[in-house]
């Protein structure tokens, strides 16, 4: 039985190689190699410090070179690695190695898929970090508690790819979840994974806020923006923000209820608002809030394709039925489907604890095959 489960996963890692070499020359690693060696050649020259904008620039871009070389290399020794502990376990009979293999495999399986998403990412702004923000639909406190939900389903998906989130803001709900809140995702191709999730999510269920156990529908936004270091592409005038510092709302000790830390900032030629209260200090909040203003019309560039952040204007989502990307049903059955791509999967549990891959390897492969549903 051992020498047929082995056959079996060497079939299976023989059919793998090519998807490896594809993967090898998208991500084309010879320049990737060469333009790494270049930038560490200028790192090792002699004031190459002295322009410190420019030494975080090399040293990040750096960064993401080697990240990139390590990872396929990685991939590739673990194909090999598995290949003889195929040819091994064949040649010795041995069924204890089998546990291990079939392990591992799935492992490889999962990175050569998450690999796979990176080639696909072409947009200006994919490699950015990513802000989220969560908006809460009509319909109060089953409303909050789903976009609560999504809260916690987007920081698991951040957790498993080892990404950093933190907090930029969040107002509690009433009697529970969240009326609004902001994270920043921060790690490689952050943003241009998780644009895909722009847009409203639609929630059924069994209400646990309704005594007579109906069935509630509820709905609430995700918005998907870039974060872009303080000097590119956004030019935002003093004139043009009006900003009004207040006090901070909702649980946080004497601190929070004494001191007018929180910080709410208005972009006149838009009309955009965004809030911080996060943050102890009201000059931390006002970073903030500015990081969230510029993310927010630099997606309203994209979107409308403006030169000008004078010619942008305001763009508000719609909350409600018929205008969702994606669909959660845990009663009468349990099913996530997306309608762009159609992609779904039963496994609902899985997908609030942060596995959204399918979805976003759908979103991206159609979307670079020009097939995806508007």
């Amino acid at each position: 039985m051992a020498m047929i489960e082995y056959d079996e996963y060497k079939q299976k890692l023989t059919a793998l190689g090519p998807e490896l070499e594809k993967l090898s020359a998208a991500l084309d690693l010879e320049s990737a190699k060469s333009e790494a060696a270049r930038l560490e050649d200028e790192t090792a020259q002699d004031g190459f410090w002295n322009d410190l904008e420019r030494s975080q620039q090399v040293t990040q871009r750096l960064k993401q070179l080697q990240n990139k070389v390590n990872r396929q290399e990685k991939l590739l020794k673990t194909w090999d690695d598995l290949k003889t502990m195929c040819e091994m376990g064949q040649e010795e009979d041995d069924d204890s190695l089998l546990p291990e293999l079939k392990s591992e495999y799935d492992i490889l399986v999962e990175k050569v898929e998450e690999t796979r998403m990176t080639t696909l990412l072409t947009g200006e702004y994919d490699s950015s970090n990513a802000i989220l923000s969560f908006h809460p639909g009509a319909g109060g406190t089953e409303a909050q508690d789903w976009a609560s939900m999504l809260y916690r389903m987007y920081t698991r998906w951040a957790e498993r790819h080892d990404f950093k989130y933190t907090i930029l803001n969040y107002e509690d709900g009433d009697e529970a979840g969240i009326k609004a809140a902001t994270i920043s995702i921060e790690g490689e191709n952050a943003y241009g994974l998780l644009r895909s999730e722009n847009g409203v999510h639609r929630l059924v269920r069994v209400s646990p806020f309704d005594a007579n156990a109906r069935r509630q529908t509820s709905f609430a936004a995700v918005e998907v923006m870039p974060e872009l270091p303080d000097d590119m592409e956004i030019e935002i005038r003093p004139e043009e923000i009006e900003m009004q510092a207040c006090r901070s709302s909702g649980a946080g000790g004497q601190h929070i209820n004494k001191t007018s830390s929180a910080v709410r900032i208005k972009h006149l030629p838009t009309g955009i608002v965004v809030f911080c209260q996060t943050e102890r200090s009201q000059f931390q909040n006002r970073d903030n809030c500015m990081k969230m203003l510029r993310a927010k019309l630099v997606e309203l560039k994209l979107q409308q394709h403006a030169e000008k952040v004078s010619d942008i204007k305001g763009v508000q989502m719609k909350i409600e039925w018929g205008s969702q990307i994606r669909s959660y049903v845990f009663m009468p059955y349990q099913l996530v489907k997306d309608t762009r791509t159609s992609f779904e999967t039963g496994g609902i549990d899985a997908v609030m604890d942060g596995d959204l891959d399918g979805f976003i390897n759908a979103y991206l492969t159609q979307q670079a095959t020009g097939e995806l549903k508007k």
